[in-house]
């Protein structure tokens, strides 16, 4: 059973979305668990402090090294698992990253303040990841992308497994558009193309369309679908 553990100061904010819909039937099917690790319960000072300022002068404070490491060993007891660190500095989590992710358990290490100390990541073989270029207040916003990414990728928690493989980012393309009753709405009408019938037509409309958006608003991805064609 694929587990994801979280390392976070804010433990009321988990399972949160992760609670409701296919992702709590997936917890209660066991398809994968979530174990949500308090580091300020591993403070080993009366007050509990989890952070200090930086050495060398400057804003904020840092979280301290002595008492993440003292969760995280205390916590992952296979230390071939993956420890993630969500950080703007990292590497970019994308749908690749989450299907090799499957593999073995992940622990992610939510930060606050101004970071953590870089020695952590340095003796705990963490790797850096970010969710994009953008900043936010912590790290459990982007944990919970984390997860959510991978857990929908494991056998049986998605209701029509087909359906991943026509999702945007498969193949290096994003989503064609798609339609739904009722058949004309505000004067605008379904594509004939749809209400055809014929499969194989229906089938190369979307992938055009496919193409098409793709080419148009990610030439990132368009470069990489023409690669590996």
């Amino acid at each position: 059973m694929w587990t994801a553990r979280i390392f976070t100061l804010y433990p009321e904010l988990f399972p949160g979305p992760l609670g409701n819909g296919l992702y709590k039937k997936a917890l209660e099917k066991k398809l994968w668990s979530l174990e949500v690790i308090n580091i300020r319960e591993y403070a080993t000072d009366k007050h509990k402090t989890v952070d200090d300022t930086p050495f060398g002068g400057g804003s904020g404070m840092l979280m301290r090294a002595d008492v993440i490491a003292n969760s995280l060993d205390k916590n992952i007891l296979n230390k071939q698992e993956p420890i993630v660190y969500l950080s703007p500095k990292g590497k970019q989590f994308d749908q690749t990253y989450a299907k090799k992710m499957l593999d073995k358990n992940i622990n992610i290490i939510c930060g606050h303040f101004e970071g953590v100390d870089q020695r952590l990541l340095e003796t705990r073989n963490i790797e850096e990841v970010s969710v994009g270029d953008f900043v936010l207040s912590g790290g459990e916003i982007g944990a919970l992308v984390i997860i959510d990414t991978i857990v929908r990728l494991i056998p049986g928690v998605l209701g029509n497994p087909n359906s991943l493989a026509e999702e945007t980012f498969e193949r290096n393309l994003l989503e064609y558009p798609q339609y739904t009753k009722p058949q004309k709405w505000e004067e605008k009408d379904v594509p004939n193309v749809l209400l055809t019938g014929d499969h194989a037509k229906i089938k190369d409309w979307r992938l055009s369309q496919s193409k098409d958006i793709t080419r148009r608003r990610r030439s990132d991805l368009w470069k990489k679908h023409k690669k590996n064609k």
